[in-house]
């Protein structure tokens, strides 16, 4: 891209232009929040390429026959766009819409998601290119796949990441959080695109925070940036905090935005739980010196009043969602997990 000048929009909306390596910005409003942050449309492509030390990242981009496969190349290929927001590029002078760039089917969907020879056989054979799978984040293997004109994120999952992304799925539901939907699938997990075909664009946090995951620096982004995420984003790291999940980055959770406007509405719902629970193992018993619990109770002593986003936890409740999944797990370790943990968060009020 160093020899090139592009446009970046939002849907149609010219809101930038990349030219000699600086950027000139035309509508703040709708500016992707990255590139309010850090004026560096390289750096912004980047973040959006498909993670390449994905074995099936390198068996797409040979499939498509890329002569170039650094991010930056592989996201040019698709014109930066993704499925969960409405920001694109084009070079100057180009004629290009947004309904031009704009994902339409799934086709390299098994490739992504499987990597076997088949599907590599068959993407390679296709005269298509456009893909969504070039700018899907992640380091697990995963794809999009188009169900009934909704997108859905397919990703692969053994049985305890399967159980363990349900089970936090079902519990803030019963806790009356927002949660992304999630359903079970034969190897892998799926999960409906919560943007909705970005009708409302979605911002990672590491638009706004870097690779800061500090609770209370958070906060203090959001009382500036969208305050009316915070409530949300309490109980999002409460249940890390009670389901043992330390994969909670700057990169799977994030700020929902007005596609029109740029208005930040609020933070995006629960998402992205594989990593936590029994996921890697039954932890062994929680301890004074955990370190969620540590930092969360932290949290709560800095600003006392989020305890009024802390809900009630009980047995029952735990074993009410371990009962609707019926999936064979050593239930009484996970009761015992999740609500010991709770206690050391409560006992401290």
């Amino acid at each position: 891209m160093t020899n090139r000048n592009y446009e970046i929009l939002s849907e149609n909306t010219v809101v930038a232009i990349w030219q000699n390596n600086k950027l000139n910005v035309l509508n703040e409003a709708l500016l992707p929040l990255y590139l309010r942050k850090i004026q560096n449309a390289n750096m912004w492509l980047e973040t959006r390429a498909i993670d390449s030390h994905r074995a099936n990242s390198r068996l797409l981009k040979k499939a498509l026959r890329l002569t170039d496969k650094d991010d930056i190349s592989t996201v040019i290929h698709v014109n930066g766009a993704t499925i969960t927001d409405n920001y694109w590029i084009r070079e100057i002078g180009s004629e290009l819409t947004y309904d031009d760039v704009k994902f339409e089917d799934d086709y390299f969907s098994n490739l992504a998601l499987k990597g076997n020879y088949d599907s590599f056989n068959r993407a390679a054979n296709s005269k298509r290119s456009k893909t969504p799978e070039l700018t899907n984040v992640g380091s697990f293997e995963k794809c999009w796949k188009l169900r009934d004109g909704k997108w859905w994120m397919y990703k692969k999952a053994n049985h305890e990441e399967m159980f363990s992304e349900l089970f936090i799925y079902e519990l803030g539901r019963e806790l009356g959080f927002d949660m992304a939907i999630y359903e079970r699938g034969e190897g892998y997990i799926k999960s409906l695109d919560f943007t909705d075909s970005a009708s409302v664009n979605f911002e990672p946090a590491s638009t706004f925070m870097g690779d800061n995951e500090e609770y209370i620096d958070v906060i203090k982004a959001l009382e500036k940036l969208c305050p009316q995420a915070i409530s949300d984003y309490v109980k999002l790291i409460f249940l890390d905090t009670i389901c043992a999940n330390p994969d909670r980055h700057t990169n799977n959770f994030g700020l929902l935005r007005d596609v029109q406007t740029g208005e930040l509405l609020g933070l995006a719902p629960n998402y992205d739980n594989n990593m936590a629970l029994i996921s890697r193992g039954y932890p062994s018993k929680t301890g004074n010196k955990d370190v969620l619990i540590t930092m969360f109770n932290e949290l709560l002593e800095e600003y006392p009043t989020f305890r009024s986003f802390v809900p009630k936890v009980t047995e029952d409740t735990v074993r009410k969602v371990i009962n609707k999944l019926n999936m064979k797990v050593k239930s009484q370790l996970i009761v015992e997990l999740v609500t010991k943990r709770y206690e050391m968060i409560v006992k401290k009020f």
